[in-house]
């Protein structure tokens, strides 16, 4: 990660951490070194989601291209995965999203996409940083070589085409609820359910810029619990303020997590002779449930660092067709290079719909096991996490845990923590092994009171 970019952009408040001046140099360093690279006019297309600051970004991101000579090409409100769809199909140089996914409205983030519609690759991340620490100087366009902005809500209605094409059934007669997340997904997901012909009943569509992910979306999926049982409705989806990720809700009113989501898509893949190399991809915090569920049916998987930029680079290089994050982030290779929310839902449908069953019975052979996280602030995460003691507390761990459960210590990407996750049969158990790590890391001095 560098300086400003981490694995999902460059995010902070708006205007303190990010600031419209970062916008406008992003776009000026963008429209520039397409523009060079290619030998002609760049072509930049630019989403955003409903945050008051978005507005914004998007006027100095669009500033920032024309005076380099970019034309930019606005799709308004859109989701992060309709940008990258976009793209890639139009022939972009590259695509930005301005949106800081579930994060509350009054922060914001610029995530940049190539022009395969996938994150930016590393090199050009830092040269980006390189420009906005005043290490480059790059020339202004003039007369006719200014860019200009390009109206292209086109876009997205094309993105709104491309979702219905994928679904193979009518959703005729089915009752499904939509938490929109007061969010990128209001103006989109409903369109894409009532024209394949759902009962279609919407919460949370009315965006105001400073009620995005408040109180509702995946990380507040309780109203939408509430929502579905109220309504006596077949199925619920939440998304999130970008609508990258989705949980869903079943019939009885329960949680579909992502991992719910990834046993229920890989095994209906791999009943159909589908799931190439007969592997998902998790992360190492999908539940150890998860992975008894995959064993029963005889499907492998491999465990990532937390972050949809590792799932997606490890789907790449090995020839996966879906992986994701218990967060609701589905990645589905064939169809998309990032998480995207409205086309994991219709993926959903299309399980229901072609097995004929509903969500609660299709997610049951997931049982969950309880889990206990407990972050511990520390002096040093490498020291503490590198501790011979430390090492030998949480290898005795694992070795009683057996296969009835599992420990994961890892370092937190953004604060000065260490994560300790036990996972097994009972709350009981995993907070006595919990604590007894954590009890270790305080008696070698590595705990910051």
């Amino acid at each position: 990660m560098g300086k400003y970019f981490g694995t999902d952009g460059f995010r902070g408040e708006a205007n303190k951490n990010l600031t419209f001046e970062h916008a406008i140099k992003i776009g000026r360093f963008l429209g520039w070194y397409y523009g060079a690279k290619n030998g002609k006019k760049a072509k930049v297309v630019i989403g955003k989601d409903t945050r008051r600051s978005s507005y914004m970004f998007e006027y100095a991101l669009c500033t920032g291209l024309m005076a380099s000579g970019a034309d930019a090409y606005i799709m308004h409100v859109t989701t992060t995965p309709s940008v990258a769809y976009i793209t890639r199909v139009d022939d972009f140089d590259c695509g930005i999203m301005i949106s800081a996914s579930h994060n509350p409205f009054y922060d914001n983030g610029i995530k940049l996409l190539n022009g395969s519609g996938e994150k930016m690759d590393e090199e050009t991340i830092l040269k980006v940083e390189e420009y906005l620490d005043d290490k480059l100087e790059i020339p202004v366009a003039e007369r006719a070589e200014i860019g200009r902005t390009v109206d292209y809500v086109a876009g997205r209605n094309r993105y709104i085409g491309y979702l219905i094409s994928m679904s193979k059934f009518s959703f005729k007669n089915v009752k499904v609820g939509l938490d929109v997340a007061n969010g990128a997904a209001w103006q989109i997901a409903r369109s894409v359910f009532d024209a394949l012909g759902a009962k279609t009943y919407v919460m949370n569509d009315e965006p105001d810029g400073m009620n995005i992910n408040t109180d509702c979306g995946s990380t507040h999926i309780e109203h939408l619990q509430k929502f579905v049982l109220e309504k006596g409705l077949d199925v619920g989806f939440a998304y999130d303020g970008d609508a990258d990720r989705c949980l869903c809700v079943d019939e009885k009113g329960n949680v579909i997590t992502g991992d719910h989501i990834l046993y229920i898509y890989g095994l209906y893949m791999k009943e159909r002779g589908k799931l190439i190399n007969n592997k998902v991809v998790t992360t190492v915090m999908s539940n150890f449930g998860l992975y008894k569920a995959f064993d029963k049916v005889g499907i492998e998987y491999e465990k990532t660092k937390v972050g949809d930029k590792y799932v997606y680079e490890n789907m790449v290089n090995n020839g996966h067709r879906i992986g994701g994050e218990q967060s609701g982030h589905i990645i589905f290779t064939k169809y998309a290079t990032t998480g995207d929310g409205i086309l994991t839902s219709l993926k959903m449908m299309e399980v229901m719909l072609a097995k004929e069953k509903p969500m609660s019975e299709l997610a049951a052979p997931v049982v969950f096991y309880p889990q206990v996280l407990k972050n511990v602030r520390v002096h040093s995460k490498p020291d503490a996490q590198n501790d011979p003691d430390v090492q030998a507390a949480v290898a005795k761990t694992a070795e009683e845990l057996g296969d009835d459960g599992r420990i994961l210590v890892r370092e937190s990407g953004t604060e000065p923590v260490i994560r300790v996750m036990v996972e097994a049969g009972t709350d009981e158990i995993c907070e006595k092994y919990v604590d007894g790590v954590i009890d270790v890391i305080r008696k070698k001095g590595h705990i910051a009171e």
